[in-house]
């Protein structure tokens, strides 16, 4: 890392500075399986009230959300209400088919591992209250018409609306309570997708969102609950009994939705370096930890695409192995720069980037050790470091 990068990032998280172009916030919190052994914070959590930051704090913690909505999917899958590799179209209640592929089953594997041939091209999160996400998956822009189901990989976050849209068929249940029942309570985690669920004292700690300006984008609540937690309905009003079971997945936003502080992401990290298990107790079996961390997809060239589209940052190599909501870093593959920690260790996580946060969730399952952090106020390009994440994230990750 150049050496003015370490000089300004250090005076930032001394000072805990809130310019431009630097940090409203950092929270760094290290790990091992049986606690944390490590935490790092700076900065304010509302720059409108001066509240420092804490690591106890709810964060929207964007992609990593995919990997805590997979826990719940696995949970279903122990129970034999999914199949991973059964034609989702059945739970939907309707054919989910890329029209230029109509005879390629999709299922709840190729969606989670982002190989369905879906693309964000048509959008994934405007479906309102009383919407239908089949009215998306419905326009050809959501779809590559060159590439079959299976064949490609495609960073998606019409995937996960889709994922939680047949959770809720199983079950019957909103797919935030039912995250709520199947993995965030049994985990004793304060947490909750789009702040329905969470109570009035943990929404009052919400971090705020900020972008590059030290504009507030996401979560200025003022210390309470949003008056809508979701996309309120086309005419504007937001009655939540409106909500019918499998109508729209998006909803409560399974792709990036998930307020959960960074102590909360601990225990998932500390889930996975358990393989299933945390603080003696059993949560998911082994087997089902191996195959989500298992890489269902492995980039060379002209496999699939290293970068997300749909965020705007096109630097290449930042995917290159990915499981079930999985990522893993340090790919020893030509044209792979996922290593933000520089010492080519296998980890697997996931990271996170929206609304002027980037995050991380990182685990070395060989050495019992893990990692999690998030800074606000950030650009959309992860920019200034050696690999694909950005010069702060590398930062944090030492």
């Amino acid at each position: 890392m150049p050496a003015r990068w370490i000089a300004c990032l250090s005076f930032l998280l001394a000072c805990a500075t809130a310019q431009a172009g630097q940090p409203v916030a950092t929270v760094r919190v290290a790990f091992d399986r049986d606690g944390i052994t490590a935490t790092r914070i700076h900065g304010v959590a509302d720059k409108a009230t001066g509240r420092k930051v804490t690591a106890d704090d709810p964060v929207r913690i964007a992609s990593i959300s995919k990997l805590v909505t997979t826990l719940g999917v696995m949970r279903l899958v122990e129970a034999g209400k999914l199949d991973l590799d059964a034609d989702v179209s059945g739970l939907l209640g309707w054919p989910l088919r890329n029209p230029a592929f109509p005879d390629r089953p999709i299922t709840l594997r190729l969606l989670l591992s982002h190989r369905s041939s879906l693309t964000d091209g048509a959008g994934y999160w405007q479906t309102p209250l009383g919407g239908r996400l089949r009215d998306i998956v419905e326009d050809p822009r959501a779809w590559d018409a060159t590439r079959a189901p299976g064949t490609y990989f495609r960073y998606t976050n019409l995937n996960f609306p889709l994922v939680a849209q047949v959770m809720e068929r199983a079950t019957g249940e909103r797919f935030d309570r039912l995250m709520e029942r199947l993995v965030l309570r049994p985990l004793g985690i304060d947490g909750c997708f789009n702040w329905d669920r969470c109570d009035a004292a943990t929404a009052a700690r919400a971090v705020v969102l900020y972008d590059t300006d030290g504009k507030p984008v996401k979560d200025d609540n003022h210390g309470r609950k949003p008056d809508c937690p979701v996309t309120p309905a086309s005419d504007g009003s937001c009655d939540l009994s409106r909500w019918r079971a499998g109508e729209n997945g998006a909803l409560f936003s399974p792709q990036g939705g998930l307020r959960i502080s960074a102590d909360g992401l601990v225990r998932i990290g500390r889930l996975l370096l358990g393989n299933g298990t945390l603080d003696g107790k059993r949560f998911l079996r082994s087997a089902s930890i191996q195959a989500m961390i298992t890489p269902q997809w492995q980039y060379r060239r002209g496999n699939g695409q290293t970068y997300e589209e749909d965020t705007g940052d096109v630097d290449p190599g930042f995917f290159c192995r990915y499981g079930l909501a999985v990522q893993m870093l340090a790919t020893p593959q030509q044209g792979c720069r996922d290593d933000p920690f520089g010492d080519g260790v296998a980890r697997v996580g996931h990271s996170g980037s929206a609304y002027g946060l980037q995050a991380g969730l990182w685990v070395d399952r060989k050495r019992g050790t893990g990692v999690v952090w998030f800074a606000t106020g950030m650009p959309d390009q992860r920019e200034g470091g050696k690999s694909a994440f950005s010069a702060v994230e590398e930062a944090l990750a030492h």
